[in-house]
């Protein structure tokens, strides 16, 4: 990350520290109907796969992926950040997760997220010169979708029936964002 903090009055990003990762494992086994993970992670997998690819990453210039810890007030409330990062197609994948006890509430979606959108705009478009994000949503997760709307991301696409969650096909609904839209 270009610069070592990014803010918007008391919420910021800054880049992952190692005592982030055991509450992001924590936050992620809890969460895995959200997620593209099947299985939860111990806590031995989660420091091997940063050791692996995450740390060694914090010195390269293209990156592929950029992990950043959520702040409010400085106290950490979830993470996420640009991932599947492709320099020479200029492009980047938003990633984000809140800490459970926050996740799937109506704050999350009204203030956390558009914000935490926000900042990760100005970094991908104004720092680090991207031209793309995207995302994908299980479409379980209305309030997210309808928050990135918002904040001007556009639907691209649904992946219908595209994964399983509580024993029932879910489609997952694709957004992009592009550095000249609004």
């Amino acid at each position: 990350m270009p610069r070592l903090r990014l803010q918007e009055g008391n919420l910021s990003v800054e880049a992952v520290r190692p005592a982030d990762i055991e509450p992001i494992r924590r936050w992620r086994n809890a969460q895995l109907k959200v997620l593209r993970q099947v299985a939860p992670i111990s806590p031995g997998e989660q420091t091997a796969y940063y050791r692996k690819h995450v740390w060694p990453d914090l010195r390269s210039p293209n990156p592929g992926n950029i992990l950043l810890t959520y702040l409010e007030n400085g106290r950490r409330i979830g993470y996420g950040g640009l991932v599947h990062i492709a320099w020479d197609h200029r492009r980047a994948e938003v990633s984000f997760l809140l800490k459970t006890d926050l996740a799937g509430t109506l704050d999350e979606c009204s203030r956390y997220f558009p914000i935490f959108l926000g900042l990760m705009k100005t970094l991908a478009f104004g720092d680090l010169r991207l031209n793309r994000l995207c995302t994908e949503t299980y479409a379980i997760r209305e309030r997210h979708i309808a928050a990135l709307e918002k904040t001007g991301f556009r639907r691209e696409g649904v992946l219908r029936e595209h994964v399983w969650i509580d024993n029932r096909p879910v489609d997952s609904i694709m957004h992009g964002c592009l550095s000249s839209y609004p």
